[in-house]
C-alpha cells in the first residue's frame, strides 16, 4: 500500500528549530563568503592604479586552485572532527579563522606594498594566496556541522525540501552580497568589502552561542569513536570513502557540474569586464541603484553574476516541489543538461542581455541538481556519520573548483586575455613600436584599449567598442566556454550512465 505523502508546507512547518538556525549561519556565512568572491576576481587583476594587485589569470587561476583544495578537501577530514568533538566548537573555529583570512584580504595590497619594498618578490599573489587559505580553512571547518545539522533534521520524506529550503536559505545571502558589495567599492574601494566580511562573520557567534543546540550524537557514533585520537579520526575520515565505490564514482561525476559553476563566479566576472557590452541592461540596474553602475554606463560584473543567487532565491522552492517525486539521479541529469546549455551560452556573445539570460537559465539547473546532490548524499549516508559524509560532498566541489581555477585561468590568459592581445594586435598589425607597447610602465593597462583604438583606421581613430569587436572577431575569446564546456559534457554523460548502472543495481537487489 502507498504510503501518503506529507503535503509541501506541512513539512517546512515540521521542520525543527535547529534546521532554522543552521540556515541563519549558513546564510550569513554565504553573504560574508561571496561578498568577498564577488569581487576578488576584479580585484586580483585590477592594476595598482585601481588599487589591485595586478596579477595575471593564470596567477589569479592558481591562488584559486589551492583555495579551493584546502577548502573543500579539508571537510572530508574536519567531518570527522565534527562528528568526534562536536558541532559548535567546529562552529566557533570556523568564525575566528574566517575573520583572520578576511581581514588579511583587506590588507593584502599595503602588506605586500611593504614587503615589495622590503626586497621580497611577488607578494601580491603570496599574500593574498595566504588570505585565502585561511578564508578556505574557515570555511571547511564550518561547512560540515551546518550541512550535518540539515541531514540530520531531515529525513528521506523531507530531504528534497529541506535540501531546498536550505539552498534558499543560501542564496539569500548569495544574492544579498554582490548588491551590497556593488555599492561598498564603489569603483575601486576594495578593502572595504573584505572587512564587511570579517564583521558580518562575526555576527554569526550569536546565532551559534545562543540559538543553536548541540545535535544529539547516535549511540554507535560514540562507540566507534570511544578512544580515538586525532590522527586515528583523520586516518578514519579519510579511509571510510574508499569503502563506498558508488560513492566515489558518483563525486568525480559530480565534480564536472560543479567546474562549471564555479567558472561562473571566478571567470565570467572577468570576461563580462572585458568583452560583454552590458549598457543595454544597465538602465534596469540603474533603476535600482546608480551605484550598480560605472561611470562609464556599464553594469557592475557582481551584479550581472547575481542573477544566479537572485533566480534561486525566487524558484527554488517551487522547483524543489516540482523535483521532490523524481528519481534524484534523474533530476541531476535534467539540471546538469538545462547548466551546460546555459553555460556556454554565458559567454557565447557580448551582449549583455545574453549574459543575463543565460546566467537565469543555468540557475534552473543549478536547483534542479545541486540541491539534489545534497538530498541523495544525504540519504545514502549512515546515520551515525552524517557530518562525514557531508564533508564527502565537498570533494567533487573541490575538484571541479580546483581543476576549473587552473584549467581556466591558462586557457583566458592564452586565448581571451584583452590587455594582452591588444597589445599583440598594435605590434603585429598595427606596427607599433613593441619596446613602447609591450612595455607596462610605459604603456600601463589602463590605457591599453584606448591606445588602441586610437591607432586603428590608419590614425583616424576608433572607439573601445569598435576595438574590441576587432579582437572578438580575430581572437574569438568566447571559446573559453566551449572548451570548459566540454567538460560539462562529459559529467552530464557520466551521470547518465551513472542512472542506468544504478538503476540495474536497485533492480537485480529488489529496491524501488
Amino acid at each position: 500500500m502507498e504510503t501518503k505523502k506529507t503535503p509541501f508546507w506541512q513539512q517546512v512547518n515540521g521542520l525543527p528549530a535547529n534546521f532554522w538556525v543552521a540556515c541563519l549561519m549558513e546564510l550569513l556565512e554565504r553573504l560574508a563568503f561571496f561578498g568577498c568572491r564577488a569581487i576578488a576576481p576584479l580585484y586580483l587583476v585590477a592594476s595598482s592604479a585601481k588599487n589591485g594587485l595586478d596579477l595575471d589569470f593564470t596567477q589569479k587561476g592558481y591562488i584559486y586552485t589551492v583555495w579551493a583544495l584546502i577548502q573543500c578537501i579539508l571537510p572530508m577530514v574536519s567531518g570527522g572532527f565534527t562528528d568526534r568533538y562536536g558541532y559548535r566548537k567546529s562552529l566557533a573555529i570556523a568564525f575566528v579563522i574566517n575573520i583572520l583570512g578576511y581581514i588579511g584580504m583587506a590588507e593584502s595590497k599595503p602588506l605586500a606594498d611593504y614587503l615589495t619594498a622590503q626586497g621580497w618578490e611577488n607578494m601580491n599573489f603570496w599574500v593574498f594566496m595566504v588570505a585565502a587559505c585561511f578564508v578556505g580553512t574557515g570555511t571547511a571547518i564550518f561547512k560540515p556541522p551546518a550541512q550535518g545539522t540539515i541531514a540530520k533534521s531531515t529525513n528521506e520524506e523531507t530531504a528534497s525540501m529541506g535540501w531546498g529550503v536550505f539552498y534558499w536559505a543560501v542564496n539569500i545571502g548569495g544574492a544579498l552580497a554582490p548588491m551590497i558589495v556593488a555599492l561598498i567599492r564603489g569603483e575601486v574601494d576594495w578593502h572595504l568589502v573584505f572587512y564587511a566580511a570579517g564583521l558580518v562573520t562575526a555576527v554569526n557567534f550569536l546565532p551559534a552561542f545562543f540559538l543553536y543546540r548541540e545535535p544529539e550524537r547516535a549511540v554507535s557514533d560514540k562507540d566507534q569513536d570511544a578512544g580515538k585520537g586525532i590522527i586515528a579520526t583523520f586516518v578514519s575520515s579519510i579511509a571510510t570513502i574508499f569503502t563506498d565505490l558508488r560513492l566515489v564514482v558518483f563525486l568525480g561525476i559530480f565534480s564536472c557540474f560543479w567546474l562549471m559553476f564555479m567558472q561562473l563566479w571566478d571567470l565570467l566576472p572577468n570576461f563580462i569586464d572585458e568583452w560583454v557590452d552590458t549598457s543595454d541592461v544597465a538602465p534596469y540596474f540603474a533603476w535600482f541603484s546608480q551605484g550598480w553602475v560605472t561611470e562609464t554606463g556599464q553594469t557592475k560584473p557582481e551584479l550581472i553574476i547575481n542573477i544566479n543567487p537572485a533566480t534561486v532565491i525566487l524558484l527554488v522552492i517551487p522547483i524543489s516541489a516540482l523535483i521532490a517525486r523524481m528519481n534524484k539521479v534523474a533530476a541531476m541529469i535534467v539540471g546538469m543538461v538545462i547548466s551546460l546549455v546555459a553555460f556556454v551560452a554565458s559567454g557565447a556573445t557580448g551582449l549583455g542581455v545574453v549574459c543575463v539570460a543565460a546566467l537565469f537559465l543555468f540557475s534552473i539547473g543549478e536547483m534542479t541538481c545541486s540541491p539534489t546532490f545534497n538530498a541523495y548524499i544525504g540519504i545514502i549516508a549512515p546515520k551515525e556519520k552524517k557530518a562525514l559524509y557531508m564533508g564527502y560532498a565537498n570533494i567533487p566541489f573541490a575538484i571541479g573548483w580546483a581543476a576549473g581555477a587552473t584549467i581556466g585561468g591558462h586557457l583566458y590568459e592564452a586565448i581571451a586575455n584583452k590587455t594582452k592581445l591588444a597589445r599583440e594586435y598594435m605590434v603585429n598589425n598595427l606596427g607599433m613600436d613593441a619596446a613602447r607597447i609591450l612595455d607596462e610602465e610605459a604603456l600601463p593597462k589602463d590605457d591599453v584599449m584606448a591606445t588602441m583604438a586610437s591607432a586603428m583606421n590608419g590614425g583616424a581613430g576608433a572607439t573601445v567598442k569598435e576595438a574590441t569587436q576587432v579582437l572578438w572577431d580575430l581572437h574569438h575569446p568566447y571559446l573559453v566556454w566551449y572548451y570548459l564546456g566540454g567538460i560539462g559534457l562529459v559529467g552530464t554523460i557520466g551521470m547518465i550512465i551513472f542512472y542506468f548502472a544504478t538503476r540495474t543495481e536497485e533492480t537485480n537487489t529488489g529496491s524501488e
